[in-house]
């Protein structure tokens, strides 16, 4: 299905009944990372998944966006659908969108649940401000023949070797430096509703240390690890996943 939101042609998918559950994909990823657990949980609740802007089949923003928009965005397409969701789940970076607007009242919901969630890791701080260096002056350096003709191998190989998804994100190559820069550490603290937060053990993208540090941050929140998943646990295991949100749900 589709929809016009704010101007962008955006993709969606609804399956069940019941109360409303919003699930926020992760970065370069789309709707389909949550057919696992979708299939389960649409057995008990109406499952609402989008595309979000730049991802799968919808629309890519106009202009480099940042964490706001994206949360600006997810408020409108839930007006735009008219729903009130009962529960909201981010994954990774849908779990930043989630994080930012809950806590700045961009929409609301009776519980979160964060899935290897991004936003507050302490050790990206240097890693994030040397990729913005690396994102400005390696545009110049590489305009200079004949460096030039092998700029596309240079770079990849620099962002490669600090763990960086810059050269992959193309043209929103600008948003996807806008919205690691942001620390959410003071947004976590201002979230007072039920939290569930679900991590695998051998996440490598965004370590369990991640995970506890959101847990600390949280009020109240409510720490699961799986143990041997990765960064995407809900696809590793969708059947433990969706049976701690059933019961988180309860």
């Amino acid at each position: 299905m589709q929809c016009i939101v704010n101007g962008l042609a955006t993709n969606y998918e609804e399956r069940g009944s019941g109360e409303a559950v919003i699930m926020l994909h992760g970065w370069k990823d789309d709707l389909h990372t949550f057919d696992g657990i979708a299939s389960v949980l649409g057995e008990n609740f109406r499952i609402v998944r989008l595309d979000l802007p730049g991802f799968g089949g919808s629309e890519a923003p106009k202009g480099d966006w940042i964490l706001d928009d994206y949360a600006g965005f997810v408020k409108d397409f839930l007006g735009k659908l008219s729903i009130s969701p009962d529960t909201l789940i981010g994954h990774s970076f849908g779990g930043r969108i989630a994080i930012k607007g809950i806590a700045a009242n961009k929409f609301s919901a009776k519980k979160i649940i964060l899935i290897s969630s991004a936003g507050v890791a302490r050790r990206k701080t240097f890693r994030n401000m040397l990729l913005a260096v690396l994102a400005k002056v390696g545009r110049v350096i590489t305009a200079i023949p004949p460096i030039s003709f092998w700029k596309q191998e240079i770079r990849r190989g620099l962002y490669r070797s600090i763990g960086s998804d810059y050269f992959q994100a193309g043209a929103l190559g600008g948003t996807f430096l806008n919205i690691i820069k942001e620390d959410l550490s003071s947004s976590a603290k201002n979230i007072m509703l039920p939290t569930l937060i679900i991590w695998g053990s051998k996440d490598s993208t965004t370590p369990i240390s991640e995970g506890r540090r959101l847990n600390q941050l949280i009020s109240g929140s409510t720490l699961r690890v799986i143990e041997g998943a990765g960064h995407f646990v809900h696809k590793e295991r969708p059947k433990e996943v969706s049976e701690l949100i059933r019961k988180f749900q309860i």
